[in-house]
């Protein structure tokens, strides 16, 4: 019984199953339907709108296109006219050009024609030049009859007259410069270096250095020998210098190249002489202890040298080197002392021509300073300062300066012409230095020979000391101009040829002497 009622549910349900699946069928293709009569009416109704674009499409294209035929039809037009211009001109071109061409063609024609009458001018030329060559010739051959010289002799005479005339004018025309430039320019100029000399008032006769010893008496010759020299030998090896024993009664001299060597051994020796202790070790000692003094002594010159001139900012080197001129002469001239009176001058004369005091003071001051290693170093102390001055930093127009004090270097500056003149000054001053005898008389001659070795001079003297030639011409031979000429001559050959502090005057004269007699 319920197998049964089993079976007939689950007939009942694949019944219940078949019918929904029908009705779901039925269901199913009444919606394809509706939803394809949809879709059908949407591609009608698309088709139609596509229809209608389409023809508005080929509407505006059909216009575009008669839009575009219209203006291309109008570029057209216009290119027309332009080629019909272009066409105008080329014609009127064309006819310009036939005419220059003819234009030309006649003118070629002439042209050849000139030719022709150029090369007869030509040919009639070089016969009329072969014809004057001839008649020239034959002329200088009378003219040298007449004259008894030849061509180039006559050349050179002429050469000689218009050189002669030509140096007369450029004689007269100097000595008028010269006189004018004297007029505005000598009176400053000594106006200046006079205010400078009066306003300097230095030592007249500056301290030397001393290289003699005086000894209390000569026994004490033999204590500085030693046994056997030892002593000497050991005074020479810790100073550097040399002892000499000579026959000069009380005295024993110092020889040596550098000045603070020799001032060390100096004061070394006078303290050994008073202590009367003189043995080697003792020396050493001496020695070591007066070296310090005298570096220590050195750099207080070297600094007060600065204070006084008012200068600062100078290098440690270069204010040793300074204290070192202390002990360094020239023609007996203190050195350092010499550079005080350039830096003084220096900037008395700066003050009146109105630049820099201070620069012009610097410049002076350190004009000599190659002088405190001139003995160690290869050069003159002009060259050997300028490269230790621009080693330690000083200003490019100080090197200068200092380069071209002595005219090794030519002065480009105001200031390097006024150390020149400083120098001068502090140097020719009366009793600033002394000469020896020899070296003297050596300049005096020398002065004389360059005199006489010019044309036209009868004699010569030199003069002041050497400080000026006079030269005494043939009036016959030497007229006003020519001396002027013959002074300066002579001045610029001593200048190249001799050597000398401060300047030398050249003085020619000229005197023309009427003699008669009465009977």
């Amino acid at each position: 019984m319920m197998v049964t009622v089993v079976v007939w549910i689950a007939v009942a349900a694949v019944a219940a199953l078949v019918l929904g699946y029908a009705l779901g069928r039925r269901v199913w293709r009444r919606e394809k339907a509706s939803h394809e009569a949809q879709a059908q009416a949407v591609l009608e109704e698309a088709r139609k709108e596509a229809e209608i674009l389409k023809k508005e499409v080929v509407l505006r294209a059909k216009e575009e296109v008669l839009a575009e035929k219209a203006r291309l039809e109008q570029e057209i037009e216009g290119r027309k006219g332009e080629v019909v211009a272009l066409e105008r001109r080329l014609q009127q071109k064309e006819a310009n050009l036939e005419k220059k061409e003819e234009s030309l063609e006649r003118r070629e024609a002439r042209l050849e024609e000139r030719e022709g009458e150029v090369e007869a001018r030509s040919r009639e030329l070089e016969k009329a030049a072969v014809d004057l060559e001839q008649r020239q010739a034959e002329v200088l051959r009378n003219l040298e009859k007449v004259a008894g010289m030849s061509a180039e002799e006559a050349k050179e005479e002429l050469k000689a007259s218009l050189l002669s005339e030509a140096r007369h004018e450029a004689a007269k025309q100097i000595r008028e410069i010269e006189e004018e430039a004297r007029k505005t320019a000598d009176n400053k100029a000594k106006e200046i270096i006079s205010l400078a000399i009066q306003r300097y008032a230095g030592e007249y006769v500056a301290e030397r250095t001393v290289t003699a010893v005086q000894l209390p008496s000569d026994e004490m010759k033999g204590r500085i020998i030693g046994r056997e020299g030892r002593n000497i030998r050991a005074i020479e090896a810790a100073t550097g210098v040399d002892l000499i024993v000579d026959d000069t009664p009380e005295t024993v001299l110092l020889s040596g190249y550098n000045p603070v060597r020799r001032e060390v051994a100096r004061i070394a020796l006078e303290r050994l002489i008073a202590d009367g202790r003189i043995h080697p070790a003792r020396i050493e000692e001496m020695v070591k202890k007066v070296s310090k003094e005298v570096e220590r002594e050195i750099r207080e010159a070297g600094e007060q040298a600065t204070f006084d001139v008012g200068v600062h900012g100078i290098h440690g080197e270069v204010v040793n080197l300074l204290g070192r001129l202390k002990f360094r002469s020239s023609f007996a001239q203190n050195v350092l002392t010499h550079s005080l009176e350039v830096a003084f001058l220096c900037g008395i004369m700066a003050a009146e021509l109105g630049i820099n005091v201070k620069k012009a003071k610097r410049a002076g001051l350190l004009h000599d300073i190659g002088k405190a290693v001139d003995h160690e170093v290869e050069g003159s102390h002009a060259a050997i300062g300028a490269d230790l001055a621009r080693k330690y930093g000083e200003a490019s127009d100080i090197v200068h300066a200092i380069a071209a004090h002595h005219d090794e270097v030519k002065p480009e500056t105001v200031l390097a012409v006024l150390v020149q003149a400083a120098d001068a000054l502090s140097a020719a001053r009366p009793g600033a230095r002394r000469e020896m005898l020899e070296s003297y008389v050596k300049r005096l001659e020398d002065l004389e020979r360059i005199a006489n070795g010019f044309e036209g001079v009868a004699k010569s003297y030199a003069i002041q000391a050497g400080r000026e030639i006079r030269i005494i011409v043939n009036s016959d031979r030497v007229d006003d101009d020519r001396a002027t000429l013959l002074a300066r001559d002579v001045a610029r050959k001593v200048e190249s040829q001799l050597s000398y502090p401060g300047q030398i005057k050249v003085t020619v004269i000229r005197e023309t002497r009427a003699v008669d007699y009465a009977k």
